[in-house]
């Protein structure tokens, strides 16, 4: 067989990243074997995918071992520690790439205000700041875990999206939130609020992971220790008030909020390297080694708050499931929901 040349073998490569995203909206190829060996996907395995970040200087509650935010204690049943925040601008990474884009929908060239509820480390915020120099970007969360040093056209503030918000009406171009699934309990109520602090013609939008595992084949049982994990996860968040499947309903909240032009996206995001195309395979990879680092913070709050285990029977459990998450039998996925709409006039 003759061997690729370089610039043959970089534009296959170009070829199946520019496919990737096309393809996880639709269906997602199986790698039936040939490319399962590739010595550039062998360094994945259960140990973490994390590196620390600076330790923050601020007041923070410590649970299980983890840190935790003080400003409205107990609203978010996960930690702002470093190891999670590292977590949490990988995540960040990994969307940004796989969509090609930070957002969906068509704000136009120059918007004035965007809000980022949720910010978390500030990594969207940071980055939507650089690409629209025109925007005073807002970025609010619970805890104080951003960077100091930013673009002047960037801020943070510490406060919950679920209080009434400071700013007047009519007043952000765009309202955008990732990962907040899990922490929201009043959805209608916040897109309510959305709608009327967005100027008119404005736009909002959410980029949400269905923490569900998905298998288009069955080949993940539903009695899979990842399958269960997550539905502890649930149940957990349940009990505290969280519907963590709240992302199925999203667009008609939108809609009976009173956005139009409701638009709906779902992108596929692999778990592990199952896929046959190369961009795909990385993406499961590094999804997996994701979901594994989060593998404990995303479990502690929901079932030691919510179901009143013990650490140790959180630690044990998870056993399990780390080595689930290996399984190169299982070909399962997690949907990612971009939802986005519009304020009427403008």
């Amino acid at each position: 067989m003759t061997a690729l040349s370089s610039d043959s073998a970089i534009s296959l490569r170009l070829s199946e990243e520019q496919q990737a995203a096309p393809q996880a909206e639709t269906s997602i190829d199986v790698d039936n074997g040939d490319g399962m060996s590739d010595a550039g996907y062998e360094t994945d395995s259960i140990g973490t995918a994390s590196s620390s970040l600076a330790s923050s200087v601020r007041d923070y509650v410590f649970e299980n071992g983890r840190r935790y935010h003080r400003f409205h204690e107990g609203s978010y049943n996960f930690p702002n520690d470093d190891s999670e925040q590292d977590r949490e601008d990988l995540a960040h990474a990994l969307i940004a790439s796989f969509c090609h884009r930070l957002h969906f929908a068509p704000i136009g060239a120059n918007p004035q205000n965007i809000l980022d509820m949720g910010t978390g480390t500030g990594m969207w915020a940071i980055d939507i700041g650089y690409q629209y120099s025109s925007a005073n970007v807002l970025g609010v969360d619970l805890s104080p875990i951003q960077p100091v040093w930013v673009s002047p056209n960037v801020r943070f503030m510490v406060d919950d999206v679920e209080s009434p918000w400071l700013h007047p009406r009519n007043h952000f171009d765009y309202i955008h939130s990732r990962h907040i699934v899990m922490a929201i309990r009043d959805w209608p109520r916040l897109m309510r609020r959305a709608l009327e602090h967005l100027k008119p013609g404005g736009w909002i939008e959410t980029q949400e992971i269905h923490h569900r595992p998905y298998c288009h084949d069955q080949s993940m049982p539903l009695g899979h220790p990842v399958v269960q994990y997550w539905d502890l996860v649930s149940e957990g968040l349940a009990s505290l008030g969280v519907n963590s499947d709240a992302i199925l309903l999203l667009a008609d909240m939108m809609r009976d909020a009173g956005f139009i032009n409701v638009t709906t996206r779902i992108f596929h995001v692999p778990i592990g390297r199952w896929p046959k195309n190369k961009g795909l395979k990385m993406v499961g990879l590094s999804w997996r080694a994701i979901l594994l680092d989060g593998a404990q913070p995303i479990t502690l709050g929901p079932l030691t708050r919510g179901l009143k285990w013990s650490r140790e029977q959180v630690e044990t459990r998870l056993v399990e499931v780390r080595k689930g998450y290996m399984d190169e039998w299982v070909h399962s996925c997690m949907l990612l929901y971009v939802i986005y709409g519009q304020k009427s006039g403008g």
